[in-house]
Parts: C-alpha cells; sequence; structure tokens
C-alpha cells in the first residue's frame, strides 16, 4: 500500500523571480531568470511537491528552475529514526508508480514482482520512495506542462535536463521529507544512471548503492539508438516542432515507433527466438504485404500502441538526451575513480550475460574504478537469457542476490527486522 504524506501544491504561480524580458509575451528569458514551470496535470495520485519558489534550482545548463513541481510515491512506513528509506530510481520509462496499478493504463506496477510486502523490497521492514523524473509526464516538471509566461505547454522551450538535475530534485524530495541519509539507492538503466550519480555526487547521504545494468556513461551505440527513436518522433508530421498540445493530437505514430525501435534492445537474440522465432501471427501462411504476418511483428506494434497511452512525446526526446549526455567520468576529469574517492558508499552492482544494451563490460568498468580507490564493492553477473529488460523480469537468482545485500547491508547499518 502506497502510505500518505503531506502533500504541497502551489495555486498561484509567479512568473518570474528575477528578470523580465523586454517582451513578456514571447516566452524568451534573459540569463538569470528564473523559469517557473504550472503543473498541466494535477489529479495524479501520490505526492507533488513544489520545489525551487524561494530557491530556485540551478540546472547543469545554468539555467534556473523554480518554482516546479515534482510528483513522487512512497510504500512502506518511515521508522522513527528515518533509517530505513530506500529510493528506487526509474529507467527510461518508467514512473513513481513502482508497486501499485498505473493511474493511466491500470497495469500492474513496473517492478510489483520486486517490491512489496515480504518481497525483496520489503515495505514491511523498508520506507520506498520513488520520484517522477524532471522532463518526465506523470507530474514532474516537463515539457507538457505549462509556461506562465504565455500560458501554453513548453514544448521545446523546457530547458534541456540532466541526470544531474534528476538527482539534484531527488535530493530536494528526500529532505522534505527530512531523511538525512538513505540506506540504499536502487536503479536499473537509466535507474543505475541515477543511482551513480547519487553516490558520486551525495555520497554522505547514501549508505548503499545498486546499479543493475548500467553504466557510467552512454555509449555511441546507445546514443544511435536513441537518435533513431527521436528522429522517428520528429519526423511524424503531427510532431509539429515540439508544439503539438494545443491540438489533443499528438504524434502517436512517431512515438510508437521510437518505442518499437527502443524494445528491440531491451531483447535478447535468444528470449525474441524463444518466445517468437518465425512463428505467424493469427495466420497460416504469409499474406505478401506489410500486415504484421509475424508474431514478432505484432508484438511491437503491441508495445507501440500501449506505450503512446501514457508517455509523452517531448518528454521521449528529453530523458532520451540526458541519458546521452550522462558522463560520470568527464564529470571528475575524465578519470572515473576520482568520482568516487574516498567514498564510504557500499556498492553492489548487477550485470546480464544477455545484455547487449548495457552489457557486462560497462559494470566491470564500474568495479575496476571503485577497486581502484578502495572503494567497498560487490558485483554479480547473473545468467539469463532475458536481456536488458531481465532486472524487471521474474529472476530469481537477481532477486535472491539483491535480498541477500539488503540483508547485510541492513544489519551493519542498524536496521532491523521490525523497522
Amino acid at each position: 500500500m502506497a502510505t500518505a504524506h503531506k502533500n504541497i501544491f502551489v495555486r498561484h504561480w509567479p512568473t518570474t523571480l528575477k528578470i523580465m524580458t523586454t517582451n513578456p509575451n514571447d516566452g524568451a528569458r534573459r540569463t538569470g531568470e528564473s523559469i517557473a514551470v504550472e503543473p498541466a496535470v494535477a489529479d495524479l495520485p501520490g505526492h507533488h511537491l513544489v520545489l525551487g519558489a524561494d530557491n530556485p534550482m540551478r540546472l547543469v545548463s545554468g539555467q534556473l528552475l523554480g518554482p516546479f513541481t515534482v510528483s513522487y510515491q512512497t510504500y512502506g512506513k518511515l521508522n522513527a529514526d528515518k533509517s530505513n528509506a530506500i529510493l528506487v530510481c526509474h529507467a527510461l520509462t518508467g514512473d513513481q508508480y513502482v508497486a501499485e496499478p498505473h493511474p493511466v493504463t491500470g497495469r500492474p506496477g513496473w517492478w510489483e514482482r520486486l517490491v512489496g510486502p515480504g518481497l525483496t523490497v520489503d515495505t514491511d521492514k523498508y520506507f520506498v520512495i520513488c520520484v517522477n523524473v524532471l522532463a518526465g509526464c506523470m507530474g514532474s516538471a516537463g515539457p507538457k506542462d505549462i509556461d506562465p509566461k504565455t500560458g501554453r505547454p513548453f514544448g521545446l522551450n523546457f530547458p534541456l535536463i540532466t541526470i544531474t538535475d534528476m538527482v539534484a530534485a531527488q535530493k530536494l524530495v528526500v529532505e522534505h521529507i527530512g531523511i538525512t541519509k538513505l540506506f540504499a539507492v536502487i536503479g536499473g538503466s537509466m535507474g543505475a544512471m541515477q543511482t551513480l550519480e547519487w553516490a558520486a555526487r551525495y555520497p554522505e547521504m547514501v549508505f548503499c548503492a545498486i546499479p543493475i545494468a548500467g553504466a557510467a556513461r552512454h555509449s555511441a551505440q546507445n546514443i544511435a539508438f536513441h537518435e533513431v527513436g527521436r528522429q522517428a518522433i520528429m519526423a511524424d508530421p503531427k510532431w509539429a516542432g515540439g508544439d503539438y498540445y494545443a491540438e489533443s493530437d499528438p504524434p502517436e505514430r512517431g512515438l510508437a515507433v521510437a518505442r518499437m525501435a527502443a524494445h528491440i534492445t531491451y531483447l535478447s537474440d535468444s528470449a525474441l527466438h524463444t518466445k517468437f522465432g518465425r512463428n505467424l501471427q493469427d495466420r497460416q501462411a504469409i499474406t505478401f504485404g506489410f500486415d504484421a504476418d509475424f508474431q514478432i511483428e505484432s508484438y511491437l506494434r503491441h508495445q507501440g500502441r500501449s506505450f503512446v497511452e501514457r508517455f509523452d512525446a517531448n518528454s521521449y526526446l528529453y530523458i532520451t538526451r540526458a541519458m546521452d549526455y550522462f558522463d560520470l567520468a568527464a564529470e571528475h576529469g575524465d578519470n572515473l575513480p576520482t568520482a568516487f574517492e574516498k567514498s564510504p558508499v557500499r556498492f553492489c552492482l548487477i550485470s546480464f550475460t544477455s545484455d547487449w544494451l548495457f552489457p557486462t563490460s560497462e559494470s566491470r568498468r564500474i568495479v575496476h574504478a571503485l577497486n581502484a580507490v578502495a572503494a567497498s564493492v560487490s558485483f554479480v553477473e547473473i545468467e539469463t537469457e532475458s536481456g536488458h529488460d531481465a532486472f524487471l523480469l521474474d529472476e530469481p537468482e537477481f532477486f535472491r542476490i539483491l535480498a541477500g545485500f539488503l540483508r547485510g547491508a541492513a544489519d551493519q547499518f542498524g536496521i532491523g527486522d521490525n523497522a
């Protein structure tokens, strides 16, 4: 069950905190002016926190953001000394609804196999937080929200967001809840990037970090796949340069194709062969046409159609760009070990043998960097045919290893079984 937390919402939004533009109707801003963001949707379940009203948050780009809303969800109960908090960082197409039906689609939470009472991340023991990332589309400030200067959705006028910015906003949420040190930060894929950023930038606030199926930087291949997806969206005439909100007719075809292309990278060749092979879809013979003759075609089309129900096309552009820009070594003089120098954080890295999107070599690179500075690190590569998506699926060995690490870390941190 999600637990209640005090919701804070601002209904009146200052349009500027510093310098007005010469033409206040054009939406342009001068250097030093904070960007206020008014939420387009305010009725999603969970918690909605307004940040940056008095002290705007400076983005990596140099722009100031505030006031802006961040949406998050919690599960379990925070103990008396606030020592049992786990921050779950979601992946590219995830959101804060980790362990409950999704409010838009009604589908199960994306980590319901892992997070919940009596499960690996036991909400009878831990207080779990998940924050919808900046530039997301489930309540946190993003391109579909309203620019108070124009009264219209930002579209591509929304500032570019980085992984560092996402984590900075999460830190403000954690501090708002009153937590000074997280027991654990956990995340897979883009969530692993956030986990690494937390450990590198705020090590004093993290007891243990568990990056799963991730990397310290986005590879050229992954940037290339993201660019294909972005171009698919931008090639859809309905994208309209990112200004499609007023028509209520989003670029669904382009976003669906982007999702289809990305979804291929989440699976392994062996998983595709086992699940689909060359099996035909609801027919006995090929049709000599361009309908979905094969089951894999039908499956990908379904993935594309279902994705557009819950995701914003511009958010997809922004979040994939944030992943592309992530390079933890570059933030530390192109020397990855420096990112973790004198780190008190206990690390557990997990990879999967069939993951070719974030292969084991990427996790090993992080492990080597941690070893170079004598950091506390455990590492395991799990044998599976499930590909990158293994961290979202029923993988008993993954559950067992994660549960064991959390149990040992909890003992070290002083969290009892009845926290």
